[in-house]
């Protein structure tokens, strides 16, 4: 038998001990290599933007409201209270200004707990391992991850300083309430900048990343209290506040900052400019952006357009208390558009968009009733009419499909005889309007419509002069801008310009815009519908001390009533209706439903706009009419008005003095 000498033996352990070494750390750096070969590399977060809050401003350059995924404000270190920046070390990671990414004493108490509970729990976690776990990892609960975690902790804390560390965590961690960081959370409960916070605000919001929905104060306001009263007992342990504030701020109770959900002072103008601005922008950088979209919009007046409809509809609902149905309610909306620009200064679509997100403004097709005859008379302006043309108001019939026979009433129910176009706009006489339309013809009339913005769709018949074809309120104000305008119609749009999060321009609207009719037709119709205010069935607004045109609309059985009118410098329309098509009550027409909200809308707007009167082409003159007639007044003439005409096409001869003088009673 061969035996082995001692340095022979040695030499055979010595390389079993390396072998198995090298087994060992073979095994080790395979792990190592298999845990963070798919680590993302640390150097991005130098280039780490976190998705952030697009914002939308109004023209006084108040927020109106937000476009966001994630819920999440960016601020620097400083912006943060030092009150919540100790609180949250505090209650989440104490030694975290000690160690270097890993807190060995933290993972020794949660391995014991770990053993204890016998499934593996989260503790331990420093506020760097947390981060990473934010940043780049997912939330899954497994001993791998926990690996991946704490290689990109160390990883982080030796190329980031602790406070750049701290600003991350800060800015990143979710809240609840669909908050991402501080400034998110201390808007969304509290209504504050971060750096508005209290001690016991504070408290409470580093209370909320163990557990942003357990503890939410929006969810289990109780444990949030206790929670809080957690964070205020480590705040005094490690001698960040004294007992006497301790105490006192204990006791406080949580006062919470009302909000609504739909997060927006203009909750349907806004999901109106949505669509067009995911089209132009992307999805992705619209809602992580943090963009600042500069609307339209002017908050001043979308508060009175707010508060005027509301007041119209509930003076509605008292004149017919008893005839609504138990939780039918009345319905309106309200659109104030830039007379030159087009630009959307104010757009309700409904009483309450917590209730309804349906738009009103611009998703509902109602029927516009008489306020579309100034579309009809327009045509005939450009067609070479004037309004001193006469037509004689008279029972009429038109046969039907079916051997039946169709015969439209006045509202009035008489008829004036022969008068002049000005006149039975003025006072809205339907006869009149179908025997015009009924000589230029629908299927013109229905092209001119499209011309002057109405996008809906029209049916071409006689009908069309009572305004029987649905139309929104956004394209029946639109076409009336034109009259406003000299002529020109310009899209209506509710987006001036998009920044990038640095303010530097990346989009700005440039609405279409075209001439739609002649400056002297523009002139001469709002010259009629003038009439229509100061002496026709809109003279419920001649109080009102501006240059003012409109017409009131009113549809069968008053299920519709509107009231669509302008001034040199803004153009408002008003629909009043229920949403089921049931009549909104007895004699309740555009002039008594709709006019009121519009007027309060107008008498508030009116002043803050420049002082001008609608501009007189050259070509056109003014002469003082006799309306009934229309001829040229003499002093005999009771029913005379300042009417204008296209040079040449005035009357020549004057009135007798048998006019009847004007109508007392307007519908």
């Amino acid at each position: 038998m061969k035996i082995r000498r001692p340095q022979q033996k040695r030499s055979l352990i010595w390389a079993g001990i390396i072998l198995l070494g090298g087994i060992v750390c073979g095994s080790a750096l395979g792990v190592f290599l298999t845990l963070t070969h798919d680590l993302p590399r640390i150097q991005e977060l130098e280039n780490f933007r976190p998705s952030s809050v697009t914002k939308l401003f109004s023209v006084e350059g108040e927020v109106i409201g937000e476009f966001f995924v994630e819920k999440r404000v960016p601020v620097a270190l400083e912006e943060v209270p030092t009150y919540l920046q100790q609180a949250v070390i505090a209650v989440e990671d104490r030694r975290f200004y000690k160690h270097a990414g890993l807190d060995w004493r933290g993972i020794a108490r949660a391995i014991v707990k770990d053993i204890r509970a016998g499934r593996l729990k989260e503790g331990g976690s420093t506020i760097t391992q947390q981060l990473a776990k934010v940043l780049f990892l997912n939330p899954e609960k497994t001993l791998t991850r926990k690996l991946k975690e704490a290689i990109l902790a160390l990883q982080i804390e030796r190329r980031y300083r602790k406070d750049e560390i701290l600003a991350l965590y800060l800015n990143q961690i979710y809240l609840g309430g669909g908050a991402y960081g501080v400034e998110a959370a201390a808007n969304r409960y509290f209504g504050k900048h971060v750096w508005e916070l209290d001690l016991a605000e504070c408290a409470l919001i580093a209370g909320l990343p163990r557990g942003p929905t357990l503890y939410s104060p929006l969810v289990n306001p109780d444990k949030a209290l206790a929670r809080r009263a957690t964070v205020l007992k480590s705040l005094l342990d490690t001698g960040r506040i004294n007992n006497e504030q301790y105490g006192a701020t204990v006791e406080e109770p949580i006062q919470l900052a009302f909000s609504s959900s739909s997060g927006a002072e203009a909750p349907y103008f806004i999901s109106f400019i949505r669509p067009r601005l995911e089209e132009v922008l992307g999805e992705n950088l619209l809602y992580r952006g943090g963009l600042t979209i500069q609307t339209t919009l002017r908050k001043n007046w979308q508060q009175v357009a707010v508060q005027a409809l509301e007041q119209g509809l509930s003076a509605l609902e008292s004149r017919h208390r008893d005839e609504y149905e138990e939780g039918e309610r009345p319905q309106g909306a309200v659109l104030v558009l830039d007379a030159r620009t087009g630009m959307i200064r104010a757009m309700v679509g409904g009483r309450d968009y917590e209730i309804s997100q349906f738009n009103r403004a611009t998703q509902a097709y109602r029927q516009p009733g008489s306020a579309f005859k100034p579309i009809i008379y327009s045509y005939a302006l450009e067609k070479g009419y004037t309004q001193a043309d006469l037509i004689w108001d008279a029972p009429v019939s038109y046969p039907q499909t079916g051997g039946e026979l169709w015969q439209p009433q006045n509202y009035s129910g008489r008829f004036e005889g022969e008068i002049t176009l000005r006149k039975a706009l003025e006072i809205s006489q339907n006869i009149v309007t179908i025997k015009l339309l009924e000589r230029l013809g629908p299927s013109p009339v229905v092209d001119f419509a499209r011309h002057l913005g109405i996008a809906s769709v029209l049916h071409s018949g006689l009908s069309l002069a009572l305004g029987t074809s649905e139309v929104t309120l956004l394209d029946l104000t639109s076409a009336y801008q034109v009259f406003a305008n000299g002529g020109i119609w310009v899209e209506p749009s509710g987006i001036a310009e998009v920044l990038d999060h640095n303010g530097r321009s990346i989009w700005k609207a440039a609405s279409a815009s075209r001439v739609a009719i002649s400056q002297e037709t523009a002139y001469i119709l709002t010259n009629m519908l003038q009439g229509v205010i100061q002496r026709g069935t809109g003279r419920g607004a001649r109080n009102l001390a501006y240059p003012l045109a409109g017409k009131t609309g009113t549809t069968e059985r008053s299920r519709d009533a509107l009231f669509v009118g302008y001034s040199p410098a803004v153009v408002t329309g008003v629909w009043v209706g229920n949403d089921n098509g049931r009549p909104l009550g007895h004699k309740e027409t555009g002039a008594r439903a709709a006019l009121p909200i519009w007027r309060e809308v107008m008498g508030k707007v009116l002043p803050e706009t420049t002082a001008a009167d609608f501009v007189k082409p050259e070509t056109v003159t003014l002469v003082r009419m006799d309306v009934r007639s229309g001829l040229l007044a003499n002093g005999d003439c009771k029913d005379a008005a300042e009417a204008a005409f296209i040079k040449g096409t005035e009357p020549a001869k004057h009135c007798a003095g048998s006019g009847k003088g004007q109508l007392e009673k307007f519908y």
